[in-house]
């Protein structure tokens, strides 16, 4: 144990004033059964049913701890299961309010986001997203595209737009995807024999994470948080969005804000640079290195190249839907003779911790469904924002401000998702508005869901760049604030004029 160790170790026993106290430390889980306790003795409101009381408690507990990080996610969505379990099970039931649901149906309700096919796609995705990094063919495809680009500053920070761009297609895993960019980025800002605290590394990092946001939009199998919304789509309204209809709808915005964000970057952290000889020699050796393909790199490219094509395609040349597809590969990829990786190799690098909470995610918007929670606060929702006989581009701008401003209190946009799409449904069903696109609607703005533009904290692959030390805190909010003004005056545009075309507003 190395010496500052040590003495963190001592103070912790010793009382030291330097370490947070445990009610310090925890103050985030007391609110959030505070907040419990009061919701729960709270007279039931008029017109909703005790489980729908009890489910509103639970989602203002699981808000409040998902907001705080108070618990590792795994762990709040196993206590949250633990919660709908005897919180429903002792209330009455749903078809007969004569006797208790019961904990075992409780428990089953807590558990039914794993019987939903948008869960098989998140874990299929992670195992995908593990044998990209295990064979390195991620970091091969990334060093292959910047070594074709040129020395100057400019054309590196177009290369890392394009790295983020064509991972997005590859890689379904936000986070995988800039923890593969960042070390390349970081060999990139070395070749150019700049610190690593200048303007040029800020930019750049920023670049690259701030690329893996606006093509988790883009692309459907980008991001977990789209399979939520995608999830209760299918369950709530009983249509499906296919990967190709998503892209037609969202390409746009992904490509116009990697433009933005190009000359947003490049305007407001002008580099110390503009070009280094050598530069391209760099990431042609880091590529050299790596050495020639891999039999199983072939294999994963083929793969995944494969699958992708059944994505675009899909409802055009074949009615296979984008989960079966996904986990078809992942079967493939464990199949003697093909042989890109074992279990064994495979299962340490699953976040398991995602698929708990997706799973459990899931279950807490179902249930909110069901219960008529959902319901009832969409209800206060349109009455509170005035949305009953707005128009639809009125809704989508009040309800994109809403998800936007939530989204600063949030560390994953797969709890965003999770706790606000049910009530986006809802408030979607209730509005008086005629020929109103629902599923349209709920896709624009799960769209928003993912702009985590702002904070550091916003995102999981925020974090991973910021932990490079290469940016402040404050650069990435003042750039991420101008980003996000601009998404947000984009998805009026677009509002307005193509998804209008579309007929999804």
């Amino acid at each position: 144990m190395s010496t500052a160790d040590s003495s963190v170790s001592v103070g912790a026993h010793s009382g030291d004033p330097a370490q947070p106290s445990w009610l310090r430390s925890n103050w985030g889980l007391l609110l959030a059964i505070a907040v419990l306790v009061i919701a729960l003795v709270l007279p039931t409101p008029q017109g909703l049913s005790m489980s729908g009381h009890r489910m509103l408690a639970v989602l203002a507990f699981a808000v409040i701890v998902w907001m705080t990080e108070t618990l590792d996610y795994a762990v709040s969505g196993v206590v949250i299961a633990a919660l709908m379990a005897f919180l429903l099970g002792t209330a009455p039931s749903l078809t007969n309010p004569a006797v208790a649901m019961g904990t075992s149906a409780g428990l089953g309700l807590a558990f039914s986001g794993f019987a939903n096919t948008a869960l098989a796609l998140v874990a299929s995705a992670l195992f995908i997203a593990a044998a990209m990094t295990a064979t390195k063919l991620d970091r091969r495809i990334a060093l292959f595209i910047l070594s074709r680009v040129g020395t100057e500053t400019r054309h590196v920070v177009i290369g890392a737009i394009v790295v983020g761009f064509i991972m997005s297609f590859l890689v379904p895993s936000t986070t995988a995807r800039v923890a593969c960019i960042v070390p390349i980025m970081l060999g990139i800002i070395a070749a150019f024999g700049v610190s690593k605290k200048g303007a040029f590394a800020g930019m750049l990092m920023i670049t690259a994470t701030q690329t893996a946001s606006i093509w988790n939009v883009g692309i459907k199998t980008a991001a977990a948080q789209n399979m939520v919304a995608v999830g209760f789509i299918e369950k709530t309204l009983n249509q499906s969005i296919t990967w190709g209809e998503w892209f037609v709808a969202a390409a746009p915005f992904g490509i116009i804000m990697s433009v933005v964000l190009y000359f947003e970057t490049t305007r407001m952290m002008p580099p110390e640079v503009k070009e280094v000889p050598g530069g391209r020699d760099a990431i042609r050796q880091s590529l050299a290195e790596l050495g020639p393909m891999k039999a199983s790199e072939k294999k994963l490219l083929a793969i995944s190249l494969t699958l992708l094509a059944f994505w675009a395609t899909e409802g055009v040349l074949h009615r296979f839907d984008t989960s079966s597809t996904t986990i078809a590969a992942v079967a493939l990829m464990f199949m003697p003779g093909v042989g890109i990786m074992t279990w064994k190799e495979a299962q340490p690098k699953i976040p398991w911790g995602t698929v708990v909470l997706f799973g459990v995610g899931i279950s807490l918007g179902t249930a909110l469904l069901q219960t008529g929670g959902a319901v009832w606060l969409a209800n206060l929702v349109v009455t509170k924002f005035g949305l009953q006989n707005a128009s639809p581009l009125f809704i989508l701008g009040v309800m994109s401000l809403f998800l936007t401003v939530i989204h600063l209190g949030f560390a994953s946009a797969t709890a965003l998702a999770s706790a606000m799409i049910p009530i986006v449904i809802a408030v979607l069903q209730h509005v008086a508005t005629p020929g109103i696109n629902m599923v349209g609607m709920t896709m624009l703005l799960q769209f928003v869901v993912s702009f985590g533009f702002i904070l550091v904290v916003n995102a999981p692959q925020n974090m991973v760049a910021y932990g490079t030390e290469t940016f402040e805190a404050k650069d990435f909010v003042r750039t991420g604030l101008v980003l996000t003004i601009v998404a947000l005056a984009l998805v009026m545009l677009l509002g307005a004029t193509y998804w209008h075309w579309l007929g999804y507003v």
